[in-house]
């Protein structure tokens, strides 16, 4: 269905115009008839443009109309439009000294509203009438709008150095909405804080955080779940689910929250060859599109769960995924023209497959260098004791993949390959306790028995040289052969 456009103001008046002008224009009136048929024209009903009341205009006014149009050459309803003031644009009522106070009173106070300074401003002509006239509100407005005399934000008074940075980046450098050119080619991350209570099995009133994935290009949502807390854990719990369902994206776009610069969620996406995109500190501007989406959420869904006076987390995450897959991915996108379904199916993609659920858990943690203690080939890792196979007792350190949250799962690597060697598993000591023990495992062949070499070659070497030195006897021949024989007899 075509969208009809409505024409401004100033459009229709041109149109009516030549409406009560176009006529004689068709069809020139003959010599000395012109005033004949501007009067008949004069006397004729036309509806106003705007209120679409019946309404007669002059015979001079026709006529000035007429000879417009007439001389207009090719554009002749442009002409008819109405013309602009040949003072637009300038402030002829504010005089210089009271422009400057103005612009004094702003430099002081940015964080004033136009109201405000129009009321210090009338009571700084009251004490000194020099710098008048006042002038009235409009007419201030108009002025600070023109001239970029906008109200700032204000800044906290003991912000962090990180704060006043983006303060000074934000005034410095414009801001530009963008867009992906392909799906998967960028996809954003972010949490979001509920406006409601959920009730959790113990008893009690808990908000929950939204997890929310969205496609850059097409503003598909894939995945979205609520938890009870931003953690590690739950942003891979949830970007996984993402991942399954979608497939790799090219890069990913957080913040900078402590869940998402995790040692587990960096590495993982480096294994996946996802390039990890951090916005910059204290501009959450630049992922305007997750906000856009929270805006849905809080505005639609959670507007349908207000007649519901108690809700289980569960019973959310049920509401939210029917939401989203139903409602959301299924509703025209304003700015794109259709749904985010359909552009995220019919938009060329850079995706990748996404590799099996157990491979995809193993990327998803970080990698450590722990040493092996020689008495019993156990690591500490997180305060727990894991032991390592005798066959890899001669490491003096060895390297572990695990993630802080699941100890129950952590795998030996070669720190060079990074390939999986075995899986560890903590220490047992009441099991150790039953006295049986597992046979050593050789770490390389079992050396052979070696036959007797006689003297060893670095000894034999140092007597050849010794005697080949020509330096006398350093002791004495004792020869003690017939003692012992006398004794012996």
């Amino acid at each position: 269905m075509s969208e009809t456009q409505t024409p401004s103001t100033h459009d229709r008046w041109a149109q009516l115009r030549f409406a009560v002008v176009g006529p004689l224009l068709a069809a020139p009136p003959s010599r000395g008839e012109l005033s004949a048929c501007i009067e008949k024209l004069a006397n004729k009903t036309w509806k106003h443009p705007t209120t679409d009341n019946l309404v007669r205009f002059g015979a001079s006014t026709i006529e000035r109309w007429y000879y417009s149009a007439r001389n207009a050459g090719l554009d002749p309803v442009g002409e008819l439009r109405r013309q602009p003031r040949r003072d637009l644009g300038k402030q002829r009522g504010l005089n210089p000294s009271l422009l400057q106070a103005l612009h004094d009173q702003y430099a002081s106070h940015p964080y004033w509203s136009v109201q405000l300074h129009v009321d210090n401003l009338v009571a700084l002509v009251e004490r000194h009438p020099e710098i008048g006239p006042m002038r009235s509100y409009g007419t201030i407005r108009r002025y600070m709008k023109a001239n970029n005399l906008l109200r700032q934000r204000r800044r906290r008074r003991h912000g962090t150095d990180a704060e006043k940075r983006a303060e000074r980046r934000r005034e410095a450098r414009e801001v530009r909405s963008y867009e992906a050119d392909h799906a998967h080619g960028l996809w954003h991350l972010d949490f979001h804080h509920g406006s409601r209570k959920v009730l959790v099995p113990s008893g009690a009133w808990v908000t929950p955080i939204l997890l929310g994935v969205l496609d850059d290009h097409s503003r598909l949502c894939c995945h979205v779940q609520w938890y009870l807390h931003e953690t590690a854990e739950n942003l891979v719990h949830g970007l996984m689910q993402a991942l399954l369902k979608r497939g790799l994206p090219r890069s990913l776009m957080t913040d900078n929250g402590s869940a998402m610069v995790a040692a587990e969620t960096r590495e993982g996406l480096q294994r996946l060859s996802i390039v990890h995109e951090l916005t910059l500190p204290h501009s959450p501007y630049q992922n305007a599109k997750q906000e856009v989406f929270w805006a849905q959420v809080e505005g639609r869904l959670m507007a349908m769960l207000e007649g519901e006076p108690e809700v289980t987390l569960a019973q959310l995450n049920q509401a939210t995924q029917a939401w989203a897959e139903m409602g959301y991915h299924r509703k025209k996108h304003r700015e794109l023209k259709e749904t985010p379904l359909a552009r995220f199916a019919n938009a060329a993609s850079v995706g990748r497959d996404c590799p099996a659920i157990d491979e995809l858990r193993l990327c998803f943690t970080k990698e450590v260098t722990r040493a092996q203690r020689k008495s019993d080939g156990t690591i500490t890792l997180e305060g727990v004791r894991l032991e390592v196979p005798s066959r890899y007792r001669h490491l003096e350190r060895v390297r572990v993949r695990y993630a802080s949250w699941d100890l129950g799962h952590v795998y030996l690597v070669d720190g060079r390959s990074g390939t999986v060697l075995c899986r560890l598993f903590p220490l047992d000591k009441s099991k150790n306790a039953d006295g049986r023990r597992a046979a050593v495992e050789p770490v390389s062949a079992p050396p052979q028995t070696p036959a007797p070499c006689g003297i060893a070659p670095l000894l034999e070497r140092m007597i050849d040289e010794y005697r080949s030195s020509g330096l006398p006897p350093a002791y004495l021949v004792k020869d003690e052969t017939s003692d012992t024989e006398e004794e012996a007899s």
